[in-house]
């Protein structure tokens, strides 16, 4: 091949020349920022270095503009061989006038920098919407929080995000038009879902750098850090590494002084005079957070070096917990994820940290997850992926997470099934490399339903959140919303809903429709509304209590509705209070009902005659949260409470002995009956959650949620597709977790975004919908300073594209059926 001819090239001075002529026609000054960078340019030309300008946005005006635009053209054909172009906090360059240069040099343009400015915001959402030629790009914004790039990046192979403080999801379209990024850095976000995530980042098939954190080197002399073919290369001084956190350098120069000298390690970290042993610093930091909000967006500081090493070293310092690969050691902390690794070479062994770490580095099984799901990776967060990293995580995958619901492990066609249906075709699974089927289902009768299920779940990249948009107008009452805070399904009518506000009404709604059924309200003090239970043999009716102990028995087809108006007076039945009432709930066969709230005792009531029979007297040692009935056994009931008991009581035997009683580590929050009773569902604080035998109490499944360390974390959870899958939800997080009742394996968390900066929500409740599979409720609230509160339907079968699905999903159906 002929080499080109030199004699076309354009030299650096001939198009400075150039720049200062256009200059000079149009009655402008040169730019002294863009002389200088034709200036750098001429140096590195000299020391053989890559000929490329730098064009800084910040330091031009309207008036450079033009200069520079007429010289794009030339610069196509001279000796610059990059363009670099960098967009600071202070640029002041009309959007039009910086994307228009953008594209003008888009022959030669090599990165893009773009930062928190006025424009700059503007700037890259043009850039997302349009794309651009550029092979890097570096985004630091602390206003984008949900990226939808969808503009064609095909020479895009570098993109950096790192620092985009409030970046928390991606839109389903991102990323599909990169297919040669093969680096992504988002260290310092606020990603946190591992599906949502992997979902993303599974459209980019040219990615083999990734990376959520960065590791920190702790040794006197060198950081070294990982390449991208898996070597080990110095980088800088460590003293640059830890000068804005003002901590003392650490010398790790053999393992056995990473646990020996655990004391004296930390009196290097943490920066406090009077400190005796490992016990005193744990109480310090357990005082220190005592009492205090948790803000689970900023949990993990850049500095929290302590932190990391008091998880790390938490306890007795087990030979298990530091495990080799190859050449390097790796120090996990209690929920089995790296937060220290050491790298020997011979002699020499250099410690490194996590740091600037984004939320879903915290995950439980986080790097597992990501090796497991991303077969093209080759670096995660600057450390190689290896065949034994690759083999270890296939096997914590499997354990831990479900592919796809019911154990499947192939994805299906919706299609191909519904064939297979039709003409009866084979009830197996594809067989892949002769494997045997992998679904233990074949002959349940359920076997299409649920793998029509399992392929509408595995094509989704993201669940359809839909919030019940529901107001008071409906009723002419000035528009006014309402505040929900506790609410139920109806068991026998599968469009219906109530749910009780926090001014005392209760409101009987057409969740399909959003339309109200019917809806009353506590005339007097303002009052929440907590507990509420419908009458599976006399559908219309319903239980509603509020918290100062007032008890009502409501037919909704006597209701006020949008016809006869809100303040007609509707037919109750009035029961003798309960005070400080939490929680009621109807037998199966409709003749009583038990209410408990903030005492030890509990209440039980005769519907059919309106009275309360009797008062079962310290039942607990602390007060009893929820009370529920069995499903099938019109006398059987169990109560949990704050005591961390949760005892089983049959009304037969005169409860003044529970049939058993078995205790939870922490305060108990909830306890319900899988829909055949086969099971009880138990809910402590901070997501202790168990399943236990219903016929004697003993453990059956633990459910492996991470802690958060919070004594106000209340955790509630509830049966979804009859009792095959657990939702679990606390109020101190805004994420809801789908789990295998059988397995314990975690097969989606479902995150909630809140509107608006500032805004997030957390689960205050949740529910199963028990006629369609997949299917749930969950009742968000928005943390301080707004108080509001809505109700979110979420579909796992349906995109966000797609929400008509949500109401004629062809899965639809009671499940009252045996779990898988």
């Amino acid at each position: 091949m002929a080499a080109p001819d030199v004699a076309t090239f354009i030299n650096l001075s001939d198009l400075q020349r150039r720049y200062t002529d256009s200059c000079r026609r149009l009655g402008s000054l040169p730019n002294a920022t863009i002389l200088s960078s034709f200036f750098k340019a001429e140096i590195r030309k000299s020391c053989s270095d890559p000929c490329s300008l730098d064009i800084f946005l910040d330091d031009l005006t309207d008036m450079d503009f033009q200069p520079l635009l007429d010289i794009s053209v030339a610069i196509d054909s001279s000796e610059i061989e990059a363009v670099d172009i960098h967009n600071g906090s202070s640029c002041v360059l009309s959007v039009e006038y910086s994307l228009a240069l953008i594209h003008a040099f888009s022959q030669k343009l090599r990165t893009v920098h773009l930062e928190d400015s006025r424009n700059g915001n503007d700037l890259f959402r043009e850039i997302s919407c349009r794309g651009t030629t550029c092979q890097g790009l570096n985004l630091r914004s602390s206003h984008i929080r949900k990226l939808n790039m969808v503009g064609e990046f095909t020479k895009l192979h570098t993109l950096n995000l790192d620092s985009s403080t409030l970046l928390t999801s991606f839109q389903d379209g991102c990323f599909t038009q990169m297919p040669n990024l093969t680096s992504l850095s988002m260290c310092e976000t606020r990603v946190s879902n591992l599906w949502t995530t992997v979902a993303a980042l599974s459209k980019l098939s040219s990615l083999t750098e990734l990376r959520f954190q960065k590791w920190v080197c702790c040794n006197e002399t060198v950081c070294a850090s990982v390449s991208s073919d898996g070597s080990w290369d110095d980088q800088f001084s460590i003293s640059n590494a830890f000068a804005d956190s003002g901590r003392q350098l650490i010398d790790f120069h053999e393992t056995s002084n990473l646990v020996s000298s655990t004391e004296d390690t930390l009196r290097n970290i943490l920066p406090f005079s009077n400190v005796g042993t490992v016990q005193d610093l744990q109480s310090m930091m357990e005082d220190m957070s005592d009492g205090s909000e948790a803000d689970f967006s900023f949990q993990h500081q850049e500095a929290d070096y302590a932190g990391l090493f008091l998880n790390s070293l938490h306890g007795q310092h087990r030979e298990a917990n530091m495990q080799t690969v190859g050449s390097t050691g790796m120090l996990w902390n209690e929920n089995e994820e790296p937060c220290a690794i050491t790298r020997y070479d011979g002699d020499m062994a250099l410690t490194y940290v996590s740091c600037c770490a984004s939320p879903i580095c915290y995950e439980k099984h986080y790097r597992d997850y990501m090796i497991a799901s991303l077969p093209n990776l080759k670096v995660l967060d600057d450390l190689p992926v290896r065949k034994a990293d690759r083999e270890s995580a296939s096997i914590t995958f499997s354990k831990s997470f479900e592919y796809l619901p019911y154990k499947r492990k192939y994805k299906e066609s919706v299609v191909s099934l519904l064939h297979k249906r039709e003409i009866k075709g084979s009830r197996s699974c594809p067989q892949i490399n002769h494997q045997k089927s992998s679904s233990p289902y074949g002959s349940s009768q359920f076997f299409y339903t649920r793998s029509l299920c399992a392929a509408k779940v595995g094509s989704t990249a993201r669940p359809s959140l839909h919030p019940l948009s529901i107001s008071s107008c409906d009723l002419s009452s000035g528009g006014r919303s309402f505040r929900p805070r506790q609410f139920e399904y109806h068991p026998t009518i599968s469009s219906l809903m109530v749910f009780g506000t926090l001014d005392g009404e209760v409101v009987v709604v057409n969740h399909e429709t959003e339309k109200i059924v019917g809806c009353v309200t506590y005339f007097g003090a303002m009052n929440s509304v907590l507990g509420l239970s419908w009458l599976k043999k006399y559908p219309s009716k319903l239980i509603a209590g509020s918290d100062n102990g007032s008890l009502k028995l409501y037919d909704i087809e006597h209701m006020p509705s949008i016809t006869n108006g809100l303040h007609s007076s509707p037919r109750a039945v009035t029961f003798d209070d309960f005070e400080q009432l939490t929680s009621v709930h109807v037998n199966s066969t409709d003749e009583l009902f038990l209410a408990s709230g903030y005492s030890k005792n509990v209440a039980l009531y005769d519907i059919n005659y309106g009275k309360r029979i009797q008062v079962f007297n310290d039942m607990h040692r602390e007060h009893i949260n929820v009370v529920k009935f069995s499903n099938h056994n019109p006398s059987m009931f169990a109560t949990s409470s704050f005591d961390q008991d949760v005892k089983l009581w049959d009304l037969r035997q005169k409860p003044i002995w529970p049939c058993y009683t078995t205790s939870s580590t922490k305060g108990n929050v909830m306890v319900c009956f899988s829909p055949d009773d086969h099971y009880l569902l138990v809910s402590a604080v901070d997501n202790e959650v168990r399943q236990l035998l219903a016929v004697d109490g003993r453990l059956h499944m633990s459910f492996d949620i991470p802690h958060t360390g919070s004594a106000q974390n209340y955790t509630r959870s509830y049966y979804m597709n009859g009792r095959d899958y657990i939702i679990s939800g606390s109020c101190d997080e805004q994420v809801v977790r789908v789990c295998c009742a059988q397995t314990g394996r975690r097969l989606r968390d479902i995150s909630l975004e809140g509107k608006g900066l500032g805004s997030s929500m957390y689960v205050q409740s949740l529910r199963g919908d028990p006629f369609r599979d997949f299917n749930m409720s969950i009742l968000a609230a928005y943390m301080r300073p707004s108080s509001r509160s809505e109700i979110v339907k979420v579909n796992l079968l349906a995109s966000p594209q797609k929400p008509g699905e949500e109401c004629c999903s062809p899965y639809s159906r009671p499940s009252n059926r045996m779990g898988g």
